[in-house]
């Protein structure tokens, strides 16, 4: 059973005060608590679930001492959820430490998130880098907060495995590499498919209306585009923020055969 001050405090953080107050995030669903309990273990606070998969999941409850463990009903378990529909489970954690190197960033493929406010954007993006080997990802400052509970959810536990810290854009620049590859996808930039491509360097991806900031484009070495097939045809606008990461994150890997 769960008492109504701990289905308060729970849902205290589906808001990013509460969130930053706490320092704790709520995961939610079988794989996605799986995949964070497998490698931040020690980050467990509470974990929230019905008999069935306590029964099932046995060996993925760690000993913390500063850990709850809470059985209840699928009916508490409903009013407990930030989801619409329940998963069997939740968990809230402590936030992940994700500071990157910044000898990581002039060595390595990095993306950077530059002003995305769709939580399902960002969390696809999330698990667009897992897929693809790219261990790091910059939010610019006013990026949706990567512990909002649809990012969470949307990024399917690839949250645990990628490296993702927020930082000022003018900061940022400050300290990267002069000769680093910034690559930024503009529409006068060049066809990503004829052009050598680096692996290393910064990919800056923008804003769903707005693309991106001013800063961002000012600082581009390597304007590239996702083409339209045929070329000149009149079509969308533009591609959706994720779509556009995954294809440009597997051009990168495919050209480099990485």
């Amino acid at each position: 059973m769960i008492s109504k001050n701990k289905i308060k405090y729970i849902h205290s953080l589906e808001n990013k005060k509460g969130r930053d107050s706490q320092g704790m995030f709520v995961a939610e669903g079988p794989k996605v608590v799986a995949d964070i309990l497998a490698l931040h273990k020690e980050k467990l606070r509470m974990l929230v679930g019905t008999k069935d998969w306590f029964d099932n999941n046995m060996k993925l409850i760690p000993k913390n001492a500063g850990c709850e463990i809470v059985e209840v009903t699928n009916e508490e378990l409903s009013k407990t959820s930030l989801l619409c529909h329940p998963q069997q489970v939740l968990a809230v954690f402590e936030k992940l430490n994700t500071q990157i190197d910044i000898n990581d960033i002039a060595k390595k493929l990095t993306l950077m998130t530059d002003g995305v406010q769709d939580p399902g954007n960002l969390g696809t993006i999330i698990r667009i880098a897992d897929w693809f080997g790219i261990e790091n990802i910059i939010c610019s400052t006013d990026t949706v907060d990567v512990y909002n509970p649809k990012v969470v959810q949307a990024t399917m536990g690839s949250l645990a495995r990628v490296n993702i810290t927020y930082m000022d854009m003018e900061k940022l620049f400050a300290i990267v590499p002069s000769d680093l590859p910034v690559y930024g996808t503009l529409l006068e930039g060049k066809n990503i498919y004829e052009q050598p491509l680096t692996d290393n360097g910064l990919i800056i991806m923008g804003n769903e209306g707005k693309g991106l900031s001013a800063l961002s484009r000012s600082k581009i070495t390597r304007a590239i585009r996702i083409p339209n097939y045929p070329e000149g045809r009149e079509t969308a606008d533009s591609l959706n923020v994720a779509v556009a990461t995954a294809i440009v994150a597997a051009e990168f890997r495919r050209s480099i055969k990485y």
